[in-house]
């Protein structure tokens, strides 16, 4: 299951961005990483990349149906965060000599969902930067309601055109972002809700760049 890493930016960075991926958004990363440059001025930051072998599998915390298509979910992220924290974490320590940092998990659909539940799973990461994540998720607004956020600052995004689908499942996507924007300030949560214009597919890097940018600002 260990994802290929693929390191931007300055390893020894106060600030280490940690995004599963799949190989398509791979090719947007080095743009993503400009343009949180361009939005955070010279706050320097290094961006973890971790290529995801089993998107549908790796990155959701419980098995679920098709959706769409006839791949279903598996139960992964619960290995994908080990990993994360038995590899990742600990490799970017040594790479800073020791010196304080700040982690911040994020990234776009699935992957946004998985850095949402995570948060709930430890302190590890000061920030969640969860960019169209994929709240629709049967049993997650659920979940959310009934797990506290354990980072400091949340950021949610979605398009507004995002809940006008046509599949049932998948249009509950509005409401549920809405739901757990209002879990998480109710629970004192640094958080925001930002709607972007299009559907899902317009943007991801400037979204997931926007909520890297937004994590920064608050901690």
């Amino acid at each position: 299951m260990n994802p290929v890493i693929h390191i931007f930016g300055n390893p020894a960075a106060e600030w280490l961005l940690i995004q599963p991926v799949d190989e398509r958004e791979l090719e947007g990363i080095g743009q993503e990483t400009t343009l949180i440059r361009e939005m955070n001025g010279e706050q320097d930051f290094c961006l973890a990349a971790l290529v995801v072998n089993d998107w549908n599998k790796d990155l959701s915390p419980w098995p679920a149906p098709p959706v769409f298509g006839k791949e279903g979910f598996g139960d992964g992220a619960e290995d994908m965060l080990g990993f994360i924290l038995r590899e990742v974490i600990p490799e970017a320590d040594r790479a800073c000599g020791g010196a304080e940092r700040k982690f911040i998990l994020g990234g776009y659909s699935l992957a946004g969902l998985f850095a949402l539940w995570a948060g709930c799973q430890t302190d590890r990461f000061s920030g969640i930067a969860a960019a169209s994540p994929s709240v629709w998720f049967p049993g997650f607004t659920d979940y959310m309601r009934e797990h506290p956020m354990r980072a400091e600052a949340v950021y949610l995004s979605l398009g507004d055109k995002e809940e006008k689908t046509r599949n049932r499942v998948m249009a509950r996507v509005g409401e549920a972002i809405r739901g757990g924007y209002s879990f998480l300030k109710d629970a004192g949560i640094c958080c925001t809700l930002e709607w972007n214009e299009g559907n899902h597919f317009r943007e991801p890097d400037r979204r997931t760049a926007k909520a890297f940018a937004w994590v920064m600002r608050q901690i």
